[in-house]
């Protein structure tokens, strides 16, 4: 009896990992589609809006937050696949994400500079350009 209970237990534990594995992003996250080009630009897009929130603007921590999860979920998803890491725009964008998120780490009450924010735009409109190449 108790073999079976805890067969019926585990199983139940899996199924219940399942269906939360399953559920849907939280609300104002965005998604990533999986069709890496779709996805690039839509980071590039989501980073400069996070990027010109006034530093003084209360939604600045929650851009910053939803920032962080975008780098993560981008690179989570992107980082292994081999046919990606030869590309121009996936290593400028690489290089990009890298640099904002150690500054996020690093100094996560401060403003981000604006010599680091030049730096990023001119990553993020060569990473542009590459995708147009098809590179």
């Amino acid at each position: 009896m108790k073999r079976y209970l805890s067969r019926l237990l585990a199983l139940m534990l899996v199924v219940c990992m399942g269906l939360m594995g399953c559920s849907a992003a939280p609300e104002g996250s965005i998604g990533l589609t999986g069709n890496y080009r779709q996805d690039t630009l839509t980071v590039i897009d989501s980073l400069r809006t996070a990027l010109q929130v006034p530093d003084d603007a209360p939604e600045k921590v929650s851009a910053q937050a939803q920032a962080k999860q975008l780098i993560s979920d981008f690179a989570s998803r992107y980082r292994r696949e081999d046919s990606l890491t030869k590309l121009s725009s996936f290593t400028t964008m690489r290089t990009a994400l890298n640099s904002l998120a150690g500054h996020y780490s690093s100094y996560p009450n401060r403003p981000v500079p604006q010599k680091l924010k030049d730096r990023l735009e001119q990553e993020f409109k060569q990473t542009e350009s590459a995708l147009e190449r098809g590179a």
